[in-house]
């Protein structure tokens, strides 16, 4: 299991000042204990499926400041499509989750799969610990941890969203998470590996990444020396990784340096 928490979650999510950052931080201190077992759960388990989970899911939360949509609902009044069937029904079964729950018969569908009383008590979808446990049931339904795999922003969004609204958003998230996660898998591989151990992953940045991105030109990869490690560097190491039949994690740890043929 990937230990990510609230430290992780705050270092993808804005930061925020004023009442907006008391709303996040008690969000997130709900969650920060519970995150990495409810989602390994649900096996959004990969750093490629963590990553796009934390994409889509801060971005719908507004940077996990909010459970509730900011809007009051009325503009769901009277949605058959929604099961909006009753006076009311728009403000009650507004969104509501960190993937926002909307409407009537997405709250009992979801209360069923969760045994949770959503449809005769909506307000309890905005608790932090069940907005996360919906999220998860919503992700495991639509079948978007096949579409993690695949590294496919474009599709995850749709399946998240009906379109691709907030695209930019919820791909800088996705890039932030994908940092953040090389660097607790590097921390990981340094500690096993030793204190002499020299480790580079994406977010990297100096001389030693210089040195990786030319030992990878000298490989054949089309790739700019910037002594910066970004996705075209991670790509071109995944790719080596998988023609050396090495572990294939995008972090250059010592069997990637020695099959590069570095000296000690």
């Amino acid at each position: 299991m990937i230990p990510v928490d609230g430290d992780f979650i705050l270092s993808v999510a804005p930061r925020f000042s004023g009442a907006k950052a008391e709303a996040q931080m008690r969000i997130v201190g709900q969650i920060s204990a519970i995150f990495a077992p409810t989602l390994a759960s649900y096996q959004i388990n990969t750093r490629l499926r963590i990553a796009h989970f934390m994409g889509q899911v801060t971005h719908e939360c507004a940077g996990f400041r909010t459970t509730e949509e900011f809007a009051s609902g009325a503009a769901y009044e009277g949605r058959s499509d929604l099961g909006n069937d009753q006076v009311g029904d728009g403000k009650r079964f507004k969104g509501r989750g960190l993937i926002q729950l909307t409407g009537r018969a997405n709250y009992r569908q979801y209360g069923k799969k969760l045994n949770l009383p959503l449809e005769d008590d909506p307000n309890i979808a905005a608790d932090p610990a069940i907005s996360l446990k919906i999220a998860c049931e919503y992700w495991r339904t639509r079948k978007i941890n096949a579409v993690a795999d695949l590294d496919d922003l474009i599709r995850a969004t749709k399946l998240v969203n009906g379109g691709t609204n907030g695209l930019d958003d919820r791909r800088k998230y996705l890039q932030k998470a994908k940092r953040a996660l090389a660097a607790i898998e590097g921390i990981r591989i340094a500690f096993n590996e030793g204190e002499k151990a020299v480790i580079v992953r994406r977010g990297s940045f100096g001389e030693k990444v210089g040195e990786l991105q030319r030992m990878l030109v000298d490989k054949g990869y089309a790739i700019g020396i910037d002594n910066d490690f970004g996705a075209g560097t991670e790509g071109a190491v995944i790719d080596f990784q998988k023609r050396n039949g090495l572990k294939v994690d995008g972090i250059v740890g010592k069997a990637t340096w020695d099959k590069l043929g570095a000296k000690s």
